[in-house]
């Protein structure tokens, strides 16, 4: 369900941070087709991303930077992707997160109130505890705490400072151009060279979706007038075992491979999350029109043609 012309944002100034991450560098690609002017914020110096949008490195924990960087942006949008992404439960990511995506969403909700900007998109986490007994519940870890407070921070600049912010929360991701050590690049670039993958059990449903539904539903968020002060599930709404996903990929690339289920330990398990799709369906007229096993086949490819790239990265970053 693609808005071809980007959710009616050409011409418009947008800021998104996080822009050399997975989605981040999807979304840069979107708004510049899009006919969209894009700043994008990293924290280091950029190469080899487009050259249509203009790049800022900037530490936006420091109020200072943020400030001067909306100063000079100028954006109506803010798309807010960046901070630091871990759902380890390790307790040395706890300050660290909070500074990485609590403390840069509060100063980007700061200045987007005082500008005025015409919309704040928070891309948000499925770690995020949500639901009827959210109030009761545990984070899993800090990473999901922070973008939870994130969260109600949007909230309450909507409720008491008339900031328009909407929280979108895309499920379990994938395509192309995502980190070779997630569990879908990890798999294909394993088959790829012939090697067996050594997984977990796989018995954990997740809810995939892909990258390119999500980027429609976030250019989505950043125009629907009944989205504002609300919270987006962007997902399939049907949950697959990650042994399902990997076993699709096994036929897909190389039947003759067994993968190796169990070589790892699992994940510590979590509840059954599936997106709820009324309200995106309702607020942004989206729903993901991109079926699993084409979903996978574009990635395949993708990766495919980048192996020799992803091997490098592979050695240079054991080395």
């Amino acid at each position: 369900m693609t808005d071809p012309n980007g959710g009616g944002l050409f011409g418009t100034r947008v800021l998104v941070t996080g822009a050399r991450g997975f989605l981040g560098s999807h979304l840069c690609r979107a708004l510049v087709g899009a006919g969209a002017d894009v700043a994008a914020v990293s924290r280091t110096a950029h190469s080899g991303e487009p050259t249509a949008v203009r790049w800022w490195q900037c530490e936006l924990e420091d109020f200072a930077q943020a400030e001067e960087l909306v100063g000079q942006a100028q954006p109506d949008v803010i798309f807010h992707l960046g901070g630091r992404v871990s759902a380890a439960p390790d307790p040395s990511l706890v300050l660290p997160t909070f500074h990485s995506l609590l403390t840069t969403s509060v100063n980007l909700l700061t200045l987007a109130a005082r500008r005025a900007c015409r919309r704040v998109v928070f891309v948000g986490s499925l770690e995020e505890p949500y639901g009827a007994a959210a109030e009761d519940a545990t984070p899993a870890s800090p990473y999901g705490a922070a973008k939870w407070a994130a969260g109600a921070y949007g909230r309450m600049f909507h409720g008491l400072y008339g900031c328009s912010v909407v929280n979108v929360r895309p499920f379990m991701t994938y395509g192309p151009a995502q980190a070779c050590d997630k569990i879908i690049p990890s798999t294909i670039l394993s088959l790829l060279r012939h090697e067996e993958p050594r997984l977990s059990g796989g018995r954990r449903p997740l809810d995939w979706v892909y990258v390119d539904d999500v980027i429609d539903g976030v250019l989505r968020a950043a125009t629907a007038h009944r989205a504002e002060g609300r919270t987006i599930d962007l997902g399939s709404g049907t949950a697959v075992p990650v042994r399902d996903i990997v076993e699709r990929l096994v036929r897909l690339i190389d039947p003759s491979i067994t993968p190796r289920f169990g070589a790892l330990p699992d994940r510590p398990g979590g509840d059954v999350r599936v997106a709820s799709l009324d309200r995106a369906d309702a607020v942004l007229g989206w729903r993901p029109t991109t079926p699993l096993e084409t979903g996978l086949s574009r990635t395949i490819e993708w990766y495919r043609m980048r192996h020799a790239e992803c091997a490098r990265e592979r050695r240079s970053a054991h080395s």
